[in-house]
């Protein structure tokens, strides 16, 4: 008899060590994935001062446009990850402008920089936009293992707490209207 509780003791012990290093495992790979988005704005924050400087030297009198992708910027380097999204949110916004700069000057559409800058930015965005599937993926896998029993026991205990998905703004989710 003496032989059972303790064995059953055991067994409960090895589940609360394997079920809390999953949950460790889990959460540092949900700071690692948001890390990859990190390293995807900085990329970003980067580049944009050499698109910005050769967008100034064609479209001189477009300055709102620029001072927004500059303010937009600047809201990218601090804050909690959801500010940093709103913040990101309003780059891509100030962005689109700057590249719609490209159809007015003729000559800035043609100039190497720009384009090679222009692709630059897209390739990050695809990078960036990877990176927030695999994030919210991790996150999901994590809020999953933390929420189903008898885990969630083991979370509660050690104080794992809900991580939060990135969310599209509204904004960005309407169809865009083309007009010709």
């Amino acid at each position: 008899m003496q032989w059972i509780v303790i064995g059953v003791v055991a067994i409960i012990l090895i589940y609360v060590i394997v079920a809390y290093n999953g949950l460790v495992k889990l959460r540092n790979w949900v700071k690692e994935s948001w890390s990859q988005i990190d390293v995807q704005l900085k990329r970003r924050h980067d580049l944009i001062p050499n698109l910005l400087e050769t967008v100034k030297g064609y479209a001189k009198h477009e300055k709102e446009t620029l001072e927004k992708v500059i303010q937009a910027r600047n809201g990218l380097i601090s804050g909690s990850p959801s500010e940093r999204v709103e913040a990101d949110s309003q780059l891509q916004g100030a962005l689109k402008s700057v590249f719609a700069l490209g159809e007015s000057y003729p000559d800035l559409k043609a100039d190497q920089n720009f384009v090679s800058l222009q692709e630059e930015l897209a390739n990050t965005e695809n990078k960036v936009a990877y990176s927030r599937q695999l994030y919210n993926k991790t996150v999901a896998e994590y809020n999953t293992k933390r929420e189903s029993f008898p885990t969630n026991m083991i979370a509660g205990i050690f104080n794992f707490k809900v991580e939060q998905l990135l969310v599209t703004p509204e904004a960005e989710k309407e169809v865009p209207k083309i007009t010709f």
